[in-house]
């Protein structure tokens, strides 16, 4: 009984050093956030500037505002759920791989190698999206965690 105090002062050092821990990360999360979201949307504003500065469009300027497009939407779904879908990383390597296949096809006169490559990495991109939404609907998380790492009871 001579060590109550001990444990007591232990408890209380853990439970406040938790809670610093979890405060410096989530300041850190949320910053990153900000700073990942402010940095994609000032991207998109500046070749929108400049596509509209060249009097013209190309289909890579599109790609690419669609990829800023997904960036921020990857940003807008992890700052409300705290998770990362990996199809969205999925869906902007596609649109890259394209962006790049439609850069190569336009610039290039002969076809190569390459392009069967890129093509090829968009085949296998688009095959991994189809077993990842198979496999996320056939085989659901049984729970769901919130911000600070406990369970969220479904339908409360």
């Amino acid at each position: 009984m001579n060590n109550n105090w001990a444990d007591k002062l232990r408890k209380s050092l853990h439970g406040s050093a938790d809670s610093l821990g979890n405060l410096c990360v989530e300041a850190f999360h949320y910053l990153a956030l900000f700073g990942i979201g402010a940095i994609t949307a000032y991207a998109a504003v500046v070749t929108f500037m400049e596509m509209l500065g060249k009097g013209g469009v190309s289909v890579d300027d599109i790609l690419l505002l669609f990829i800023y497009l997904e960036l921020g939407a990857m940003v807008g779904i992890y700052f409300k759920t705290n998770h990362m879908p990996i199809r969205f990383l999925l869906y902007v390597a596609i649109t890259a791989l394209t962006r790049l296949l439609i850069g190569d096809v336009s610039h290039h006169k002969a076809p190569d190698v390459g392009l069967l490559y890129v093509c090829g990495g968009i085949l296998l991109l688009s095959f991994s999206i189809l077993v990842v939404r198979f496999a996320s609907s056939r085989y659901p998380s049984s729970r769901a965690i919130n911000a600070s790492g406990k369970d969220i009871e479904e339908g409360k």
